[in-house]
């Protein structure tokens, strides 16, 4: 019988539903599963405790399925999975904000290593685990049946998949990608780049961050950093702002972001484009004694895992001491990390500290978080990957 076996006491975090179980917890692995393989779990004393994809070359060998014992992981089991997780988002009555959404949220919804967005009627799917490959054309058809799409996109090309062993994969599953993509959020129109686009083509878990910037930028000379397609830019245009700064990498990206204004028919007599590195802009700008009313930083994932806590904190550290130095007494800092190897707590203490070295006193006047389409499984804490604060400068 094909069997994981843990070591005595590594059995605490899955008792407590933890869906992960790590190379280094297994005693031994009975009865030769292949990767992809649905094995059950057992713990030294030959107590059950659940179902999990086997993948035997990553550092998260086994990542559950189910906690039941007498349930069968099969065509049935993930038909169940799926609706229930787009019924959660049409409970959620999100489709009165945005034509666009994040369908399944991995482990958070009982799905690990999958995430589906949908974009109007395209769907994009990411794939991250040797168990969600496994059942790949399976969880294709269940979508085609449950969601009508026009086209099903592969953007399985993340870091965490290399990290363990799956090659990077895109391109079209099934039917035709549109030529010109859109979404509609809050009134506002956005054009989205499933094919080359950051994650999935457009970062849907700042919808509800985006739109509190609208109400905080009247009258304010914003600058807005790793810009990418320009979201907070428009929502705070549509908010009043005096000027806005957005400052990016890519050419590409402010492209993008400068199209998404002419969707929406804007003012952009106000507006300057930078394509820059944002660490160095930063410096410039400091240097220049330039000072803004409203700042907003959301860089990139700087920690695909906590392995690079220590890196990413210096990162995080150097552009939130500098966007403290830039903010006008009485400013406002809307700062980000999507890093999942930085936890909530660790943020806030980084910020802290990049307020403290630039001799400034700030109040958080809002904790931030990824949209409710984002669900975050309570024995999951990795799922908040998110974090935003919102800071003002004491005058």
């Amino acid at each position: 019988m094909k069997k994981i076996i843990l070591k005595a006491g590594k059995e605490k975090s899955l008792l407590r539903r933890h869906p992960w179980v790590y190379s280094g917890a297994i005693d031994r692995v009975a009865g030769y599963p292949s990767n992809g393989d649905t094995v059950p779990i057992y713990t030294s004393q030959g107590a059950f405790l659940a179902h999990a994809a086997y993948h035997s070359q990553a550092p998260i060998a086994a990542r559950v399925w189910s906690w039941q014992q007498d349930e069968r992981i099969d065509d049935a089991f993930f038909y169940r999975k799926l609706t229930q997780a787009i019924a959660l988002r049409k409970d959620l009555g999100l489709s009165q904000q945005s034509t666009g959404s994040r369908l399944v949220h991995g482990e958070s919804d009982g799905l690990p290593g999958l995430v589906v967005d949908r974009y109007d009627r395209v769907l994009v799917i990411q794939i991250g685990s040797m168990g969600v490959e496994r059942w790949r054309e399976t969880l294709l058809d269940i979508l085609k049946a449950l969601c009508d799409p026009i086209c099903i996109y592969e953007r399985s090309d993340t870091e965490v998949r290399e990290l363990g062993g799956l090659t990077k994969r895109t391109g079209v599953l099934w039917g035709e990608l549109p030529h010109d993509l859109t979404i509609k959020e809050y009134g506002l129109h956005f054009a989205v780049d499933v094919a080359h686009g950051q994650k999935t083509g457009f970062y849907l878990d700042q919808r509800d961050n985006r739109a509190k910037i609208r109400t905080l930028a009247k009258d304010k000379e914003v600058l807005n950093c790793f810009c990418y397609s320009g979201g907070f830019s428009v929502y705070a245009n549509q908010g009043g702002a005096k000027s806005i700064l957005s400052v990016d990498s890519s050419d590409n990206a402010l492209a993008l972001a400068q199209r998404n204004f002419t969707l929406n028919g804007l003012d952009i007599d106000s507006l300057q484009w930078q394509c820059a590195d944002v660490f160095q802009m930063l410096r410039k700008l400091r240097d220049q004694n330039r000072q803004f009313d409203l700042i907003i930083l959301d860089p990139p994932k700087f920690a695909p895992t906590a392995a690079f806590a220590a890196k990413a904190a210096r990162g995080y550290k150097d552009i939130n001491l500098l966007g403290f130095k830039l903010l006008r007494p009485g400013g406002i800092l809307a700062t980000y990390s999507c890093s999942s190897g930085i936890s909530n707590d660790l943020f806030q203490k980084i910020v802290a500290g990049a307020a403290l070295d630039a001799g400034v006193s700030a109040h958080i006047i809002d904790q931030q978080m990824a949209t409710p389409d984002h669900p975050i499984l309570l024995s999951f804490p990795e799922g908040a990957y998110l974090k935003g604060l919102l800071l003002r400068v004491a005058d």
